[in-house]
């Protein structure tokens, strides 16, 4: 089910129009329905409360005015990369003894600031 915060994307007849955030889940006087803002990501930025019943919230096809809608939340990709990466590097650690990450695994880090100094020594060239 989505959750404040998430993201999702909503289909209008199997056809995906927008990206937006949801703001809030409040109950709605009726069992199992409920009043879902969303802050529409598009220019210029709205919010729109829909009724909808916990099943639509949950990517159920629903209606509204005679056209079909779903709304689907949206994974991000790097999330999940991280996730497994972070996996990979626990399953790494309880094979060390240590619980050093190998140096081979280890990400590089880079300076911002030589990054800029780079580029301005090379657009001035």
């Amino acid at each position: 089910m989505a959750r404040e915060n998430d993201v999702v994307l909503i289909y209008l007849e199997d056809d995906p129009v927008s990206f937006a955030r949801v703001e809030s889940i409040e109950p709605d006087v009726k069992k199992d329905w409920y009043h879902i803002t969303l802050l529409m990501l598009q220019i210029p930025l709205q919010t729109v409360t829909w009724t909808l019943k916990d099943l639509y919230i949950n990517g159920e096809d629903f209606f509204m005015g005679g056209k079909r809608m779903k709304i689907e939340v949206v994974e991000s990709p790097g999330e999940v990369a991280v996730e497994e990466a972070h996996d990979t590097d626990v399953e790494a650690s309880k094979e060390d003894p240590s619980g050093e990450i190998p140096k081979e695994s280890r990400g590089k880090v880079i300076s911002l600031a030589d990054v800029r100094a780079r580029n301005k020594k090379s657009s001035k060239s």
